[in-house]
């Protein structure tokens, strides 16, 4: 089976992600997110097949970045993975730290 390569694009106020977000596609994609992430107000995961904990460390830290610069943030879609890791890792739904300050 063929895997669909992992991309971040921004559309509107949304970063919008697609493919499997694992070890190698977080490195990739640091560059790319931080470059179109500016006053996104949206995560779109609706096109990720999966989420493993650097995927999850990927959006919860762009996710803590756009709040820390006065964006909420919506995450939209549900991918493997993410609801296992997000209760692991004890993260809202909105990959933050329950009681959390944005840090300036």
């Amino acid at each position: 089976m063929a895997t669909t390569e992992a991309r971040v694009t921004r559309e509107g106020d949304a970063l919008v992600f697609a493919g499997a977000l694992d070890r190698a596609a977080a490195a990739g994609l640091w560059a790319p997110a931080s470059q179109v992430a500016a006053g996104a107000q949206r995560i779109v995961l609706t096109n990720v097949t999966t989420v493993d904990s650097a995927g999850l460390a990927l959006l919860a830290e762009l996710a803590a970045r756009l709040r820390a610069a006065g964006a909420p943030v919506a995450i939209e879609g549900e991918p493997a993975g993410l609801s296992e890791l997000r209760t692991a890792y004890r993260l809202t739904p909105g990959l933050d730290f329950p009681g959390a300050t944005p840090t300036t």
